[in-house]
């Protein structure tokens, strides 16, 4: 059975009332987090509870639309809780976190492994300056996560096992010089799997666009390299990209790759309302580098990169859509499919095989131009 499966359940109707249960260990936190959440006239707060044992029973007893839940508490903590709810009685689930440690955010994305579909910083304070913005964020997190179709979770597959690839039906026109990458709601675990099938020798960098709180990117990048056991680091500006390593676009600016083969990071307008953005990043490599480049689009709320893998697919990249079953949201990926930007779209567990084939090419010689390659129909 699959990692992750679609279940039945009521979806919540459009301006209808989301139910949130609240699980929260400190009185502090309970009471800021269900004063912002009685203040929001989308949110209805229909129970709070104290620890994971209790979250357990009240999500079978109470069947929430949202949880909101601790990491840290007595008695269960928020991973095995989270694994429990989506073994038992699948709800969506986001965590919160008032960590602020990359050490310590690392350690917090295993609750997307467990279950959970987005890890958020906890508000401070009222007094606190960075209090408007985070309470923004944090209801405005429930109601999109109220939107994401439920799904089971079953213990992790083995990631390392070989999975059957995808025919060619389509091949690079030139050798492969940057894979690009965008991801939102349900990435962070796809692209672990991703990199976990990937040889560690890959003669390819990766670029990544994956969408996530503002102050999580180091702890995501830590977590990402610990997990999949390939080398990940945060993108730095003007830095040369290197075959073998992923890089992860930081917060709050746009990056880019220049022919020259180095990271540009801007701080350009958002697209999308989202900084960094996967279409930014699509964009540069469709102009840049063309058929050298393979675009690849995963799971995600909204149409970011949609537009860009098509621009890409028209400049001669070859592009990969994640299909519907393996996605935990179909958005991004569907959008892209609807506009013919994909030519291959393939379940999470067989896109790696399909990229090492798709750049497994003798190198061409240091300086050499671009060399055309048969590009075979679609079929």
């Amino acid at each position: 059975m699959s990692a992750s499966q679609p279940i039945a359940h009521a979806s919540t109707l459009p301006g209808a009332r989301i139910h949130v249960l609240l699980v929260d260990d400190s009185p502090v936190a309970r009471l800021l987090l269900s004063t912002l959440i009685d203040n929001d006239p989308r949110l209805s707060l229909v129970g709070v509870v104290h620890n994971g044992e209790e979250a357990v029973e009240a999500a079978a007893r109470l069947q929430p639309d949202v949880i909101v839940m601790d990491i840290h508490m007595p008695k269960l903590n928020g991973f095995e809780a989270a694994r429990r709810i989506m073994e038992t009685c699948p709800t969506r689930i986001v965590m919160v976190t008032a960590s602020t440690d990359p050490n310590e955010l690392a350690s917090t994305f295993a609750a997307l492994e467990a279950g959970a579909l987005t890890v958020l910083a906890k508000p401070a304070g009222p007094g606190d300056p960075a209090f408007k913005p985070l309470a923004a964020a944090f209801t405005q997190a429930i109601k999109l996560m109220s939107e994401v179709p439920v799904v089971r979770r079953w213990p992790r597959a083995n990631v390392s096992a070989a999975t059957p690839s995808a025919p060619l039906c389509v091949s690079p026109r030139a050798r492969v010089r940057v894979v690009a990458l965008g991801a939102s709601t349900g990435g962070p675990v796809v692209l672990r799997d991703i990199l976990t099938r990937l040889p560690k020798d890959f003669p390819v960098p990766l670029l990544i666009v994956q969408h996530i709180s503002a102050g999580f990117t180091d702890g995501f990048a830590a977590w990402l390299a610990q997990a999949s056991g390939f080398p990940v680091r945060v993108a730095r500006h003007n830095e040369p990209i290197q075959p073998g390593m992923a890089y992860i676009a930081p917060d709050g600016l746009q990056m880019q790759l220049l022919q020259s083969g180095k990271i540009n990071l801007v701080d350009a307008p958002a697209e999308h309302s989202l900084k960094p953005s996967v279409s930014f990043l699509f964009r540069s490599i469709a102009a840049n580098f063309g058929p050298a480049a393979i675009g690849v689009l995963l799971t995600g709320m909204g149409r970011d990169g949609a537009q860009e893998l098509k621009n890409m697919h028209d400049a001669g990249a070859v592009t990969i859509a994640q299909d519907a079953d393996s996605s935990i949201v179909f958005g991004m990926p569907g959008e892209a499919i609807k506009l013919g930007a994909a030519d291959f779209v393939l379940a999470a567990e067989a896109i790696a095989a399909t990229l090492s084939r798709l750049v497994a090419r003798p190198p061409d010689p240091p300086g050499a131009p671009l060399t055309p390659l048969s590009r075979a129909p679609l079929t």
